[in-house]
């Protein structure tokens, strides 16, 4: 049997991504490498012998920021119908190879960074060290003064966008969520069942793919899938081309 997975996709890169300034509710777009880049994961990783499969996938969820919506686009899933955000398809039918349906979603916004929105840690930690005395903080356990606490992403885990992927019974299909950087953590950790004050130690690189799965493929052994072998034929592609040959 195979069991269901999560995809977790990080947005592109931005010019503050870029810098380590953190990006809550402010919209920015994706930089020109931003965009080969994901453009290059949609090759790499979709297609009916690779990581996702778009046939496969039951539903997709975006974040309401337009930086989430414009990576999936690049991904080039080939969506049956437009995204919600589009005035018509990008594509014609003989591209269509998913039928899932997009659906954008507050539930998956980036965490708000309140007075700490576009500011780095360094200048976070220094900030706190005027304030309070001690540089110490941890998004996990401390929050954002003015924007969001531990215990606001903690209640997001009872709605819909979260709690669908979650729900095991009877098995459900792929997912995909195109997000940020610490909801798409919290949400992984949320995955395995852990507490987000434990403070997860995980990356995940602007433009970055997760996978969420299960061990022994049961269902009551939630996991996080930290590498996979490639496919054959994608590497036989990659010995394949031209622009890749060395010259004698």
């Amino acid at each position: 049997m195979t069991t269901p997975r999560a995809f977790i996709v990080r947005h592109g890169e931005t010019e503050w991504s870029l810098s380590g300034r953190h990006t809550g509710t402010t919209e920015l777009p994706l930089t020109a490498n931003g965009e080969r880049r994901i453009l290059a994961t949609g090759k790499a990783l979709v297609g009916n012998d690779r990581l996702i499969v778009p046939s496969k996938l039951a539903h997709i969820y975006v974040s309401p920021r337009k930086r989430a919506q414009r990576t999936l686009e690049l991904l080039q899933l080939g969506c049956k119908d437009k995204l919600p955000w589009q005035n018509e398809r990008g594509h014609g039918d003989d591209d269509v190879r998913t039928g899932a349906a997009v659906q954008i979603t507050d539930d998956i916004r980036e965490w708000d960074y309140g007075e700490y929105e576009g500011l780095t840690s360094p200048q976070i930690r220094d900030r706190r060290l005027k304030e309070t005395g001690s540089a110490g903080w941890d998004i996990w356990t401390d929050g954002c003064p003015g924007g969001e606490l531990i215990a606001d992403i903690r209640s997001r885990f009872h709605q819909p966008a979260i709690e669908a992927p979650l729900d095991r019974a009877p098995p459900p299909p792929d997912v995909l969520l195109v997000a940020h950087g610490h909801i798409l953590r919290a949400f992984a950790m949320r995955w395995i069942g852990k507490r987000l004050e434990d403070n997860p130690s995980l990356l995940l690189e602007a433009g970055g793919v997760g996978t969420l799965s299960y061990e022994h493929r049961r269902l009551e052994e939630p996991a996080i899938l930290l590498g996979g072998a490639f496919m054959v034929e994608a590497v036989e592609d990659g010995n394949n081309d031209p622009g890749k040959r060395k010259t004698s």
